[in-house]
């Protein structure tokens, strides 16, 4: 019992340090990096219109129907700029 306890806290510890990477390293796929990217956007209230970004997000309370005019913050902004980075340099599909 005291081995699968301790054992757990590594665990935990491991998720932890995990968490606080930013979501462009974390990213283990092309659909991890989309998704972090447009979570970004919906909590800010983007529409989306592509069959993708409804299905993942839906639509319900949004208010900016173009990405431009989303009000982000300096490191959100910096936030999907690390993420599209990184999408290009996986080559990632659009």
């Amino acid at each position: 019992m005291r081995y699968t306890l301790m054992v757990g806290i590594a665990s935990l510890g491991t998720l932890i340090g995990i968490a606080a990477l930013p979501a462009p390293v974390r990213a283990e796929t092309c659909d991890d990096l989309w998704y972090a990217r447009n979570e970004i956007y919906k909590a800010q209230g983007y529409c989306f219109r592509t069959r993708r970004g409804i299905d993942a997000f839906g639509n319900a309370g949004c208010s900016y129907d173009n990405a431009e005019d989303v009000p982000l913050s300096s490191s959100q902004r910096r936030t999907i700029a690390d993420i599209q980075r990184e999408e290009r340099a996986r080559r990632c599909p659009r």
